[in-house]
């Protein structure tokens, strides 16, 4: 089913105003039910508004968690929250934030679990110009290498100490969340995501050509074919309330189970998941917003032991990663394996089990669209 836009608008709308206030709702181990019958859940995103959360935004719009008996608000965040600390504060019930940072705060004192690893593979790229001589990893020495920091930048040095490459050997330069400094030529490779400052280079003009910049004009390493990819979006739960509280426990499943199907409702319709999230308030032009729907559908499918299952040998890379991820500072990631609670696949392996044939959990079929990106990807 596909609601039109004006629904989408205003139902957008709603989630944008509701998102302004982080509801303290994490805080009491036994919800209560609103004036609908339905229990209030908060879900603590990483970002703001955008399609990498489509299929929770689309969860929302097409009524999924409705469905499950949950009223679901969407906290974003621009950066001023942090998710993992939200969730783990009780200010918010579950919460989407990748594996390595989250493996930190574990270490440091944080109690909770992975019950979904959502993306199953590394979105994030260096992306260099084709005549840099930056064609892989081994090729950063010396160079400036671009990163966001925040916990975005463990995959550089995870990848770098595979290679043998002690942090200090290259010039780390901190980057903002666009491509500017790599445009302007003031960082020789610069961190990008697949759905996101990949598509910010193809969608500007070279002033050389007049045309945009086109795939070959770039030199792009992914991490995910590194041994420093890690794992990244996942939905974080709450570790003692999980094990002293059955009614969380069971409102994880429900909630589990509707955000499955909002993500293959953003798989089979990418285009009504691109619209919901432009709907919900993101600032993106349409075609960019298109993009990025598709290429986090990429990061998804196909899962081929079900969506949200987490792969043990995924995992153990990213352990292995965070382990041997040393900055430029000297300071490491994690110290020692992280406790087996730091996740569980028992909620959605039940999620997918109760959902049965009514969904297709795997996308084993699963085609991505063809996007076209227009200047300034509106």
């Amino acid at each position: 089913m596909k609601k039109n836009l004006s629904r989408r608008l205003a139902a957008g709308a709603a989630l944008a105003l509701a998102a302004t206030t982080l509801a303290a709702c994490g805080s009491d181990d036994d919800a209560t039910a609103d004036g609908d019958g339905l229990t209030p859940v908060t879900l603590q995103l990483q970002w703001l508004p955008q399609a990498q959360f489509a299929g929770y935004y689309a969860a929302v719009d097409q009524g999924f968690f409705a469905e499950e008996g949950l009223d679901v608000e969407i906290v974003p965040s621009g950066g001023d929250i942090v998710p993992q600390d939200a969730l783990a504060n009780g200010d918010a019930d579950y919460a989407i934030a990748w594996v390595p940072k989250v493996l930190g705060s574990i270490e440091q004192g944080a109690d909770l679990t992975n019950v979904g690893q959502i993306f199953q593979r590394s979105g994030t790229l260096q992306v260099a110009w084709a005549d840099s001589g930056i064609d892989s990893v081994a090729d950063f020495e010396g160079k400036q290498i671009g990163s966001w920091g925040f916990g975005n930048e463990w995959e550089i040095f995870a990848a770098m100490a595979a290679e043998g490459l002690d942090a200090s050997t290259v010039d780390i330069v901190t980057q903002d969340f666009n491509m500017n400094a790599f445009l302007q030529g003031d960082i020789d490779a610069a961190q990008a995501m697949t759905y996101n400052e990949y598509a910010q280079v193809l969608e500007t003009t070279d002033p050389d050509t007049g045309e945009l910049y086109q795939p070959e004009d770039l030199n792009v390493i992914s991490y995910a074919d590194t041994a420093g990819g890690m794992l990244q979006d996942a939905i974080w739960a709450d570790t003692e309330r999980l094990a002293s509280d059955a009614e969380y426990a069971d409102t994880t499943v429900a909630f589990l189970k509707a955000v499955i199907k909002g993500w293959a409702f953003a798989r089979d319709d990418v285009d009504a998941a691109a619209e919901i999230t432009v709907a919900a308030g993101s600032s993106w032009g349409p075609s960019h917003e298109l993009w990025m729907a598709n290429e986090t559908n990429k990061l998804i499918w196909p899962s081929e032991n079900g969506i949200g299952v987490i792969d043990e040998a995924a995992w153990d890379q990213t352990v292995a990663g965070a382990l041997a991820a040393v900055n430029e500072q000297g300071q490491s990631l994690i110290t020692e394996e992280p406790p087996a609670t730091a996740y569980d696949n028992s909620y959605i392996e039940q999620a997918i089990d109760e959902l049965g044939d009514e969904v297709d959990t795997t996308g084993a079929d699963y085609t991505p669209a063809d996007v076209e990106l227009v200047e300034g990807g509106q």
